[in-house]
């Protein structure tokens, strides 16, 4: 008996229809058991804006948007580091005596719904805000059915 067999999200999936892809993100986020280690930086917040608008903030002090990248793709929004040159300590400000504020590798990722848009990002001050925007279809917007 794998492990698979014994998730409590197989106990859900009689009792659901069309949840499957959902169920299938739980179960890899989830590993065996436990939920796999990421780091905690950079930092971040998740914040809802508006009814359907939510904003993911991620701290990126020291970086700036030649730095980083965001990617989305198949409902996985990833925000990453590009390759950074470590020899290029010297600015137009003068060469650094000490960096206290950090520069290293990264990826931060984040599981978008299918139902959700990412609509861009901005990095200002210090601080990337990508605005996310949930589109929801006619089909699953409230309606009164008529009895005949």
């Amino acid at each position: 008996m794998s492990s698979r067999d014994l998730s409590i999200f197989n106990t859900l999936r009689p009792f659901s229809i069309g949840f499957d892809d959902m169920f299938d993100q739980f179960e890899n986020m989830l590993g065996n058991g436990g939920l796999t280690m990421q780091s905690n930086y950079p930092p971040y917040n998740i914040r809802k804006t508006g009814k359907d608008n939510y904003a993911i903030e991620v701290a990126l002090a020291g970086f700036n948007k030649n730095d980083v990248e965001v990617e989305f793709e198949d409902n996985l929004l990833t925000v990453r580091t590009k390759q950074i040159n470590k020899s290029d300590e010297k600015s137009n400000n003068g060469e650094i005596i000490h960096k206290g504020i950090s520069q290293r590798q990264f990826a931060r990722s984040f599981t978008i719904a299918e139902d959700v848009r990412v609509n861009g990002a901005e990095l200002k001050d210090g601080l990337l805000t990508i605005a996310c925007e949930r589109i929801v279809p006619e089909y699953k917007k409230k309606k009164l059915i008529e009895i005949k």
